[in-house]
């Protein structure tokens, strides 16, 4: 029997109506999708960007802890009458101070290197003392420039792990961290304590070295 054309050419029109709807609709999800996904990968990126900022004004801050810290440490034999300062032979000599019998912190707390969340690479002297420390992130800094008078050596690094954060004292005429890598010649007057960033601003109430006393 034939189909009476007037309903088959409805039925027709009818699916290819729900066809283009869907079409429609599929084309319209893919669109979202497709925003959604660079809106999130632009909040990503953003997100990491804040994070690294982050993590850069923390290494800042935490390296110059240890370098004061380090300063602290090697000025405290001759501030005792124990001769000519020297240098810790680990960061937790810094905690507790092994050469006086009382409990002599000269920092709150050893912090591990922000931009890894690891331990940090140990700056030595010739005698495998330590002098300073660095991160071992090879990322790139986002600060180039404008740094405090004890950073100003880090203007234009390629890399955190050029950032070094070392004691240098007078008598001091090269350093090499504990991958092998020299650092010479380089001398420091005493940096100057206080409750401050290296970048000279007000920290945020952090302890930073108690040179002749615990808690």
């Amino acid at each position: 029997m034939l189909l009476d054309p007037f309903p088959f050419e409805l039925l027709m029109t009818l699916l290819r109506s729900v066809n283009n709807q869907h079409g429609l609709t599929l084309m319209t999800v893919l669109f979202m999708v497709t925003v959604v996904g660079l809106v999130a990968g632009i909040t990503g990126a953003s997100w990491k960007t804040l994070m690294q900022q982050t993590r850069e004004e923390e290494l800042l801050w935490r390296g110059d802890q240890y370098r004061k810290a380090i300063g602290s440490y090697y000025r405290y034999a001759a501030g005792q009458g124990q001769g000519q300062g020297g240098y810790p032979n680990t960061l937790e000599d810094l905690l507790k101070d092994p050469r006086s019998p009382q409990a002599v912190r000269h920092i709150r707390h050893l912090y591990p290197d922000p931009m890894t969340g690891m331990e940090w690479v140990l700056i030595k002297d010739p005698g495998g003392r330590i002098t300073g420390v660095r991160s071992s992130s090879d990322l790139e800094p986002f600060k180039k420039d404008n740094f405090s008078e004890a950073d100003k050596k880090f203007k234009g690094a390629k890399k955190y792990s050029a950032w070094e954060f070392v004691y240098a004292s007078t008598n001091v005429s090269a350093v090499k961290s504990s991958s092998g890598t020299t650092t010479g010649g380089t001398t420091s007057s005493d940096t100057t304590s206080g409750d401050t960033t290296s970048s000279g601003s007000t920290s945020r109430g952090h302890y930073l070295e108690v040179p002749t006393g615990g808690y």
